[in-house]
């Protein structure tokens, strides 16, 4: 039989689980305090912090806009204010996944801080989980592993792909320059076997880079 107080012990680990997989609902331009702006202003400049002031100010303004608009308005604003970096120059690793707010601190990062940004700024705009999905695919052309935010307007479209690499959303079905391999948002993972939505293998949770964003998400790490 439990003790009340193992039964404490339990009830504060679940409530901490809890809130790592269903974080991000409070809106990320509140958790920006004014000393962690100072911070990031002593840190990397006075650049960073008009980027994260435009930001906010995004997502203050875009919330009532038509969903495709809100599409378009974020596509815009990472693809025409970051500066694409490969990870082992900006991080020194061969693969790091920044948060939004390391993303535009730095002003810089590569093809899977663009769809991370994406993914979580349109979520705060009020676009469901849902419809997006973080993407992996092979750019062909390329010849290397990419990444891309794809958007689902429901669940039997042809998505749309949002890409750090052209400014214009396309459909997939254009975009034969890549080849879909997996996916995820924070519900569930995929395995893709067509441009379309692809065989559904489990949750996101297995990947565990996108567990170790979402708590430096919490803790505001820079």
């Amino acid at each position: 039989m439990r003790t009340p107080w193992r039964n404490k012990k339990i009830s504060q680990k679940l409530t901490f689980l809890f809130i790592i997989f269903t974080t991000f609902t409070v809106s990320a331009q509140f958790e920006i305090s004014s000393i962690l702006l100072n911070k990031i202003q002593q840190k990397f400049g006075v650049e960073a912090v008009n980027r994260i002031e435009q930001w906010k100010n995004l997502m203050r303004t875009g919330k009532n806009l038509p969903e495709k608009e809100k599409l378009e308005r974020v596509n815009q604003f990472f693809n025409q204010r970051i500066e694409f970096v490969d990870d082992i120059y900006l991080w020194g690793v061969k693969d790091y996944w920044a948060t939004p707010l390391e993303f535009l601190s730095r002003g810089a990062g590569d093809c899977e801080d663009y769809s991370i940004a994406k993914y979580f700024t349109l979520k705060e705009l009020g676009v469901s989980e849902k419809k997006m999905r973080i993407t992996y695919v092979k750019a062909l052309k390329l010849r290397q592993a990419h990444m891309v935010l794809t958007y689902f307007e429901t669940p039997r479209s042809v998505p749309l792909v949002l890409d750090n690499l052209i400014p214009t959303i396309k459909p997939a079905t254009q975009r034969k320059d890549l080849l879909p391999v997996y996916s995820f948002n924070g519900s569930g993972l995929w395995l893709a076997k067509s441009r379309g939505s692809g065989k559904k293998v489990g949750s996101s949770s297995r990947l565990n880079m996108w567990g170790e964003l979402k708590a430096r998400m919490l803790s505001n790490e820079l």
